[in-house]
This record gives C-alpha cells, sequence and structure tokens, in this order.
C-alpha cells in the first residue's frame, strides 16, 4: 500500500483515538476531578491502545510478533504523550488558547511523530 494511502488510514483511525482520548480525559477532568495533566495522559493511553490495535489490522496489515511492535508502537507513543503534554502546558497555559483547543492543537502535531515513528521504524516488513 502506497504511504499516503498508510497516512490516510492512520489519520482515520486517529479520529476515532481522538474521540477515546477527549471522551476519557473529559470524563477524568470535568467529572472525577483529576489532575487535567494526569486526565490527559489517561486520555492519551486508551486511545493509543486502541490506535495499535486497528493500525496492526487496517492501516499496517502487520503479521509481525505483536509484543515488540507494540512496544515500538507503545514507546513512540510515550514519547508522543510528552510532547502533547509538553505542547498542551504552551499552548493553554502559555499562549493563553482554551483547554481543549490547545490539546486538539497539540494532538495534531503530536500526529505527524507518531506517523513517522510507526511507519518508518515500526511497522515496516
Amino acid at each position: 500500500m502506497q504511504f499516503f494511502a498508510k497516512f490516510i488510514r492512520f489519520g482515520i483511525i486517529g479520529i476515532t483515538g481522538i474521540v477515546i482520548d477527549f471522551g476519557t480525559t473529559w470524563l477524568c477532568k470535568e467529572k472525577l476531578k483529576w489532575n487535567k495533566y494526569v486526565a490527559n495522559t489517561c486520555g492519551f493511553s486508551l486511545a493509543v491502545v486502541n490506535n495499535y490495535i486497528l493500525n496492526r489490522i487496517w492501516t499496517f496489515q502487520s503479521t509481525n510478533y505483536w509484543l515488540p511492535e507494540f512496544g515500538r508502537f507503545a514507546l513512540f507513543s510515550l514519547i508522543g504523550v510528552g510532547l502533547n503534554n509538553l505542547l498542551l502546558f504552551l499552548f493553554h497555559e502559555k499562549a493563553g488558547l482554551s483547554f481543549y483547543f490547545a490539546k486538539l492543537l497539540a494532538i495534531g502535531c503530536v500526529f505527524i511523530w507518531n506517523f513517522s515513528s510507526n511507519y518508518f521504524f515500526n511497522f515496516h516488513s
């Protein structure tokens, strides 16, 4: 499958991850009154599991052994959550953007990292 098609599929799956991420973050932050960065990390983490499973099956049709592949996916995602929280802090606390708009911008930036790292270093033959 060509690069662009994989990029699009990765993005479509990313949308399901955004729904899980935002839903979990909202639940933890607004209803459970958790710290916004802890809530953000929980939302992001649940989205990672969802996104790995769907990308493994649909985007990359991987037949590689899943454990090291998931380990790399999780590592890239941990780097991504660090970037996500840093960007969220910069956009929200420093630039004064609303929390959820700042979160959306951070997700967009981290999407590029996540796709590139997985395309070039994880889901390859």
